[in-house]
């Protein structure tokens, strides 16, 4: 078995970090990149990335293109592209995307659906 390495996320390239003292309930809809360090709550909806930091809280389903977790999430997550889950993660709920990446040491209980790479 070959142990999944992922690159740190290049935060010049992120238009928005919602910092750690912040805590959002609500639909939370977006056009570009944006990493969360603190409590979201409600749905997130989005086209673009989602970065989720190690002391993030969510608790939100999740409808992005690529999904990046470090921290904690329970709810729902479908990816039009890929969803990373990192060694430090703890995610619970399940997962829809064409590509799932799941590096040693992560929590994860759910159902994972991987539909492939669109031709």
């Amino acid at each position: 078995m070959t142990d999944v390495q992922f690159s740190p996320v290049d935060e010049d390239v992120l238009d928005t970090i919602l910092g750690d003292d912040v805590d959002f309930n609500g639909t939370l809809v977006f056009k570009h990149p944006l990493m969360i360090r603190g409590r979201v709550g409600g749905r997130i909806d989005t086209t673009s990335d989602l970065y989720i930091d190690e002391k993030a809280i969510i608790e939100a389903d999740i409808a992005a293109h690529d999904v990046s977790i470090r921290g904690r999430v329970q709810g729902n997550i479908k990816a039009s592209g890929r969803v990373e889950l990192h060694a430090c993660c703890h995610v619970d709920g399940d997962i829809t995307a064409e590509e799932v990446s799941m590096e040693s040491g992560c929590f994860y209980r759910g159902a994972c659906t991987m539909t492939g790479k669109k031709t």
